[in-house]
């Protein structure tokens, strides 16, 4: 699908954006969101310059995501990890099986 223009309101102001339609409902969340940020932002640090509070967010969202990766990161080496363990046990288990139907067909023989 290709973009339509879309209107959103950010902090009492308009803005044409090009968007897919699949993605409207998020882009408009995501517009909902900086606009309750910028306004929080206002409020805590009494910063009335629209620019200044658009950067802080900004550097605030950057960092935010850092972190949310970092987690990502971490978790995802978390998992390697332990399907390494996993993978091992099995083979371990396997090895240890082959050995014990050895022994057992050794006896029959």
């Amino acid at each position: 699908m290709s973009a339509q223009p879309v209107d959103i309101q950010i902090f009492g102001r308009s803005l044409r954006v090009n968007c897919p339609p699949e993605q409207q409902e998020a882009l408009n969340k995501a517009a909902e969101e900086l606009s309750e940020r910028l306004q929080d932002l206002k409020v805590r640090t009494r910063v009335t310059n629209t620019e200044q509070l658009v950067f802080i967010a900004a550097l605030n969202i950057c960092y935010e995501l850092a972190q949310e990766k970092t987690k990502t990161n971490d978790y995802a080496e978390n998992m390697e990890q332990r399907i390494r363990m996993l993978q091992e046990t099995i083979e371990q288990a396997l090895v240890e099986q082959s050995l014990i139907s050895q022994r057992q067909g050794a006896k029959f023989e």
